[in-house]
């Protein structure tokens, strides 16, 4: 079994939402901060496999089911561990529980390694999945099918310096903000997500614009993140009205 590693932390103000929920981007981007701290601990960090071999650690897609978000000041534990590789893919879990240690938020990540000057994906070599006795798995896990788009609403967003990470690309948790914000705040204020799929498929560049259109049946919406013709990303969504009601106590 692959070795598990916990983060213990209260979500903090500059992470919530209007609402007091723990923000979705915010929440991925410390999944895979608790992730390299885990790298980190057995001799595998990112800076590591950067230096030593060319390498970085590139998402492709992501599988997300929320039972409930933490909230404003909740005391949460987030396990993560190499779910199981293959030759091309590693699948990560992280699970977010409450102070009960119920799951509340559990996701499965994919990812590739790719050489940062090519960038062309790599085969995994055996001594880099080792140190987290991840189990080797032959088969490829795929996510679901993403309709086509027709008569979809779009919104235009700038590709800022500060959105880029260490690797030179747009990061993971910035795709979600451009899928989530095309949304409005009318609804934002009103719902959240109850699973996502988000696929990445070509990196966005810097210093240009990308375009995220929408289209929405009830409950469920359908993303695409392109610029110039090109689909950089595609996400699936099924929300959920909030409760106001319960809203402050859902940590008790």
């Amino acid at each position: 079994m692959a070795k598990i590693y916990q983060y213990d932390m209260k979500v903090p103000f500059d992470m919530s939402d209007v609402n007091g929920f723990i923000k979705m981007p915010q929440l991925i981007l410390l999944s895979l901060q608790v992730s390299g701290m885990q790298s980190m601990e057995l001799g595998v960090s990112d800076r590591d496999l950067l230096e030593q071999r060319n390498l970085v650690w590139i998402i492709t897609d992501y599988d997300i089911t929320v039972h409930r978000l933490p909230v404003f000041d909740e005391q949460i534990t987030i396990d993560t561990q190499a779910l199981a590789h293959n030759r091309l893919f590693c699948y990560r879990s992280f699970v977010v529980r409450d102070q009960k240690g119920q799951a509340i938020v559990e996701m499965v990540a994919t990812f590739v390694l790719m050489d940062r000057d090519s960038r062309k994906v790599q085969s995994v070599p055996e001594e880099i999945t080792e140190p987290y006795e991840s189990p080797f798995e032959k088969k490829i896990r795929r996510g679901p099918r993403y309709p086509e788009l027709n008569g979809a609403m779009e919104q235009d967003y700038h590709v800022r310096f500060y959105d880029l990470d260490m690797n030179g690309h747009v990061n993971n948790s910035k795709y979600l903000d451009w899928v989530f914000e095309v949304m409005g705040a009318e609804f934002l204020s009103r719902h959240i997500p109850k699973r996502v799929h988000l696929k990445y498929v070509k990196e966005v560049l810097p210093g240009g614009m990308i375009t995220s259109s929408v289209e929405r049946e009830g409950m469920v919406s359908n993303h695409l993140i392109s610029s110039e013709g090109q689909i950089h990303a595609q996400a699936l969504i099924t929300w959920e009205e909030i409760d106001k009601e319960t809203l402050w106590k859902n940590e008790d």
